[in-house]
C-alpha cells in the first residue's frame, strides 16, 4: 500500500533471501570473506553457523553469485532432511548427472567418478547444505566419508554446513569428533548493532528506488533495534509494519509510535 506513496520502485523489506538487497555488515562482511578464503585455499570442511534470520541463505546466495562458473560446479542442498542415499541423489542431481546408482556403495563411487572427472578438467566442486542442523547423525557421517575423497594434492569436494546455533551444538558431540577435526573455516553470524541496523534500513531504502522518505527517527531505530534483537528478517517485518503505520498517518517520518504499533501487531500474530 505504501510504495507509490514513498515512491518506491519496489518493496524494500521483503523477506526472501534476494542477495542483491544483502547488506554487507562487518559481520556478514567477515562470513563472505571466510567462505570464500576455505573454497579458494580448498580447505575441505567449512561451517557457518547463525541464529534464526540473520541472513544466512542471503549470503549463501551472494557466495554463490560470486564464485567463477568457469571454475566452479556447486550442489546447493536447502532440504537436509534426506537419507544418507537420498543425499547422495541429491548431491548428483545437483551436479547435473540424472543416471544415479541404485544402492549407497554404487552411488558413493559414482560420487567419486564425477568428481574425479571434474577435477581432470579442471573443476572444482562446492557442496553447499543450508539448515545443516536438521541432518541426522547417518548423513553426516556420509558426508564426512565424502570429504575423504581426494587425489594426492587436494580435496575432490568442498563442504559447506550452514545452520542455526544447534549445528554448533550437533558438532561438538562425541561421535561426531572425526567430523569436526576436519572443520578448517568456522564463523559465526552476529546480530546487528545498533550502527548496524540504521545503514541496513537505509541500504535497502536507497536499493528499493527510495528518495528519501520516509525517515525513521532516532527512537524508532532504537525501539527497531530492542524489538528485532538485530536479527534482519525480524527487522524486515518490523519495518514494514511501521511504514505503513506511517503511511496511514500520511506522515513522511516513522516514529517510535509507528515501531511501538508493528511491534505489537507481531507480538498478536506469534500468539
Amino acid at each position: 500500500m505504501y510504495q507509490s506513496f514513498y515512491g518506491f520502485a519496489e518493496m524494500p523489506f521483503n523477506i526472501t533471501p534476494d542477495p542483491r538487497f544483502l547488506y554487507l555488515s562487518p559481520t556478514h562482511q567477515e562470513a563472505l570473506q571466510h567462505l570464500k578464503y576455505g573454497v579458494m585455499e580448498r580447505k575441505g570442511f567449512i561451517v557457518l553457523v547463525g541464529e534464526v534470520g540473520c541472513g544466512k541463505t542471503t549470503l549463501c546466495r551472494r557466495f554463490l553469485n560470486e564464485l567463477d562458473p568457469a571454475r566452479f560446479d556447486t550442489a546447493l542442498i536447502l532440504n537436509p532432511r534426506l537419507t544418507e542415499t537420498q543425499m547422495l541423489k541429491a548431491i548428483l542431481t545437483e551436479l547435473g548427472e540424472t543416471d544415479h546408482g541404485s544402492n549407497p556403495h554404487d552411488l558413493v563411487s559414482q560420487v567419486n567418478r564425477v568428481l574425479l572427472d571434474r577435477i581432470e578438467r579442471n573443476r572444482d566442486i562446492v557442496l553447499i547444505i543450508d539448515e545443516a542442523q536438521n541432518l541426522t547423525f547417518e548423513v553426516l557421517e556420509q558426508i564426512r566419508l565424502l570429504s575423504n575423497l581426494e587425489t594426492d594434492k587436494q580435496k575432490l569436494l568442498q563442504i559447506v554446513l550452514m545452520g542455526q546455533p544447534e549445528l554448533k551444538q550437533m558438532l561438538a558431540r562425541d561421535e561426531l569428533r572425526q567430523l569436526r577435526q576436519r572443520i578448517l573455516v568456522h564463523y559465526e553470524l552476529r546480530q546487528l548493532t545498533p550502527s548496524d541496523l540504521a545503514h541496513y534500513i537505509q541500504h535497502r531504502l536507497t536499493l528499493a528506488g527510495g528518495n528519501g522518505r520516509p525517515t525513521f527517527t532516532r527512537w524508532a531505530l532504537r525501539a527497531l533495534h530492542r524489538r528485532s534483537a538485530g536479527i534482519p528478517r525480524i527487522l524486515n517485518n518490523l519495518c514494514d509494519k511501521a511504514m505503513l503505520s506511517a503511511f496511514i498517518r500520511d506522515s513522511d517520518e516513522v516514529n517510535f509510535w509507528d515501531v511501538r504499533r508493528a511491534a505489537r501487531e507481531a507480538d498478536t500474530l506469534t500468539r
